[in-house]
């Protein structure tokens, strides 16, 4: 199969602050799908739930880590949902990415696990009100700087995005700030010496079906991640011409 396999990375929550759970939103799942590419979950390979701010630490054994990179290694690229909260191993994920030239696509609250992952920071906005929007729809507008890898994928300055958060960018080392809304926040950050590592701050899987800007971001980034998996199958199978014929 040459279609890239994309890993979702699972929230995880305590249900009433009792049953922890993991979810996948049908939104993300759906635009990875309909982009011609396979969706898959990755979990936490245990039951607690970590919820941390700016700061976050290793906390898993060596057994719990060598099952979270197993999972990640079937994948050609990992998205991070939005959400209220992250846990620590969403930012443990997203600093193997960088470190493997993983493709990246973070969604709002994933947008806050890239920048931690890096040693980055954020902060709540001022004025959530005009932010903080539960719906699908435009709330305003941001602008992009050229030259940037997200200008290269919606070919545009300026563009129509919805918004649904309460943080933002305080602090993003390593990851360039490349799109702002009227109110200055950065929109998109991104990573100009990785293949995709991308953060947006707005939800393009609520918009993708009547939005190519949106669909764009998913269409983008599965295009790197199949050209990755079509280049790694190239390299496995021409090692194994070279290994049958050094046995014969």
């Amino acid at each position: 199969m040459n279609k890239p396999i994309i890993g979702i990375v699972s929230k995880h929550i305590a249900e009433n602050n009792i049953r922890p759970n993991a979810y996948i939103r049908d939104e993300v799942k759906q635009a990875i799908f309909d982009n011609d590419a396979i969706a898959i979950g990755i979990l936490l390979p245990k039951d607690e739930v970590l919820d941390v701010g700016d700061k976050w630490s290793n906390n898993l054994s060596i057994s719990e880590y060598n099952n979270l990179i197993a999972q990640i290694n079937l994948c050609d690229g990992v998205v991070f949902q939005g959400g209220e909260v992250c846990d620590n191993y969403e930012m443990i994920i997203a600093k193997y990415c960088y470190e493997k030239d993983i493709p990246v696509l973070g969604i709002c609250c994933g947008q806050n696990v890239i920048v931690r992952a890096l040693g980055g920071t954020t902060t709540y906005v001022s004025n959530p009100e005009n932010h903080n929007k539960n719906m699908k729809e435009y709330v305003h507008n941001i602008k992009i700087i050229q030259p940037s890898k997200f200008y290269n994928i919606v070919q545009s300055k300026e563009i129509k995005v919805n918004s649904r958060h309460k943080r933002t960018i305080d602090k993003s080392p390593f990851l360039d700030q490349v799109a702002f809304c009227e109110d200055g926040y950065a929109d998109v950050v991104e990573s100009k010496n990785k293949k995709f590592y991308i953060g947006v701050r707005f939800h393009p899987e609520s918009l993708y079906k009547i939005d190519e800007n949106m669909n764009n971001i998913f269409k983008y980034f599965i295009r790197v991640c199949k050209k990755i998996k079509l280049l790694n199958n190239l390299s496995l199978k021409q090692h194994k011409i070279i290994h049958c014929n050094f046995c014969n």
